[in-house]
């Protein structure tokens, strides 16, 4: 029996994913477990895993389209096994939704339901392929549940005549109040789809967007893909929660000598490197240890405070950003800590991270001192409530026991959601914080 092969759910915020590369070619042989289709997701690129042997079939989603996570993307079958035509059909419209406006969300059906095993007779089968209707969407009358002949005229009567549109399709008109017979089908064999419907319901916006004005000597960069999703939960972010970011200067000359004695002792290592930011990781766990509200993420059902610290770390991609995490940071001594957020890093960078690892996340740091910028207002990772910007360390002029004189500075900026918490506890935390890093033998006490 054809076994489907749906878009993964890779944590709770996914919503579609973008088919990159198919690893098998229609008529291939597949086994299950081994790598089937790579798909990208504002977070991450990852491979899925077949799941059965057999033939790789049909191809429904192609290399380049997006579909909504648990619709089919593919079917296997067995040696020789005649995969319906309708298979397909009844999850074109779930790839249309994932290009459709979100207005229209509502409307989608989930399409592992839809392609679960459907019970008909074989001439209800044969009648269906004839008359170009999708069994899963017909009502069943006969005993057992199962299909009849005269179910599936039934669901071809209702077709308005001479117009080609899925059943799906023809019910969100219907909803609409969209007359098909006006509306063009970019289907296969010119079949009606619901972004057809929404085009028709909106052909303003759809010529703006097919027919764009462009200056000469101007370069357009699509809004696809990781960016597209990047830029959509930033503004989530911003229009989602009360950020507002604080700053504090500190004088860390102290760390300084600190880490030029570690780097000293350690010289004969030739693998031992320790930065400020291992350093201010250790720090901001022993910080929120003592600071929960800090190191608690805002849900529907209220402020979550975490047991342990779940800590983010932005790094920089060629296409975007990621935030992987260390989950239980705080159980973590200073050398240890470095090694763990230095592994997911590096895998973040490679593309070799797994969905645990950049989900459950419960406060990040996001450091832009490498790019010589002092300080910066970094936009809140949802739904944890802070997030820490470090800029670069510099030397400059302040006083220290009553005297000026060149000491090492940094700008620290911590950007909290005001529904989380209020401001006193966020920058009490921030200079807590700033006090350990100032007099690192704090981090002990």
């Amino acid at each position: 029996m054809a076994q489907d092969v749906i878009m993964p759910k890779w944590g709770l915020t996914m919503k579609e994913g973008k088919v990159v590369r198919w690893l098998k070619g229609e008529g291939e042989t597949v086994e299950a477990g081994e790598p089937l289709f790579e798909v990208e997701t504002d977070k991450i690129t990852n491979s899925v895993e077949a799941p059965a042997s057999g033939v790789l079939a049909k191809i429904i989603v192609p290399e380049g389209d997006v579909a909504v996570v648990q619709s089919v993307v593919a079917v296997i079958a067995a040696p020789g096994e005649n995969v319906e035509a309708g298979a397909s059909e009844s999850t074109a419209d779930a790839v249309d939704d994932a290009a459709a406006p979100a207005a229209a969300t509502e409307d989608r059906v989930d399409s592992k339901t839809e392609k679960s095993f459907v019970r008909a007779m074989p001439a209800a089968r044969r009648l269906a392929r004839e008359l170009h209707v999708d069994l899963s969407m017909v009502t069943a009358t006969g005993s057992g549940g199962r299909i009849t002949m005269k179910d599936v005229q039934t669901a071809a009567d209702a077709v308005p005549d001479g117009v080609n549109a899925s059943p799906k399709a023809i019910e969100f008109a219907r909803k609409q109040g969209v007359d098909l017979t006006l509306v063009s089908g970019t289907g296969e064999g010119g079949r009606i789809t619901k972004a057809d419907i929404l085009r028709a319901m909106n052909p303003v916006a759809e010529q703006t967007a097919v027919v764009p004005l462009v200056a000469s000597g101007e370069t357009v960069i699509p809004m696809e893909g990781v960016r597209q999703l990047i830029a959509e939960n930033m503004q989530g972010s911003l229009q989602n929660a009360a950020q507002l970011t604080v700053f504090v200067e500190l004088d860390v000359t102290e760390m300084v000598q600190l880490r030029t004695r570690l780097l000293e002792r350690n010289k004969r290592d030739a693998q031992y490197r320790l930065s400020y930011n291992d350093i201010i990781a250790y720090a901001v766990c022993r910080a929120l240890k003592r600071h929960p509200v800090m190191n608690s993420t805002l849900q529907e059902d209220g402020v979550h405070l975490h047991e342990h610290v779940n800590l983010g770390i932005a790094v920089s991609i060629p296409n975007g950003l990621i935030v992987p995490n260390v989950k239980q940071a705080d159980t973590y001594g200073l050398e240890a800590l470095k090694t763990e957020v230095r592994d997911v890093a590096g895998r973040a960078r490679d593309g070799g991270l797994n969905m645990d690892e950049i989900s459950g996340g419960t406060f990040t740091i996001s450091n832009v001192s490498m790019l010589g910028m002092d300080g910066f207002t970094p936009i809140l990772n949802p739904p944890e409530t802070g997030i820490l910007g470090v800029g670069r360390v510099v030397e400059k002029p302040a006083v220290h026991d009553g005297e000026i004189c060149i000491r090492q500075m940094m700008t620290l900026s911590l950007t909290f959601n005001h529904m989380a918490t209020d401001g006193a506890p966020a920058m009490t935390f921030l200079r807590e914080l700033g006090d350990m890093l100032e007099h690192p033998g704090l981090m002990i006490v």
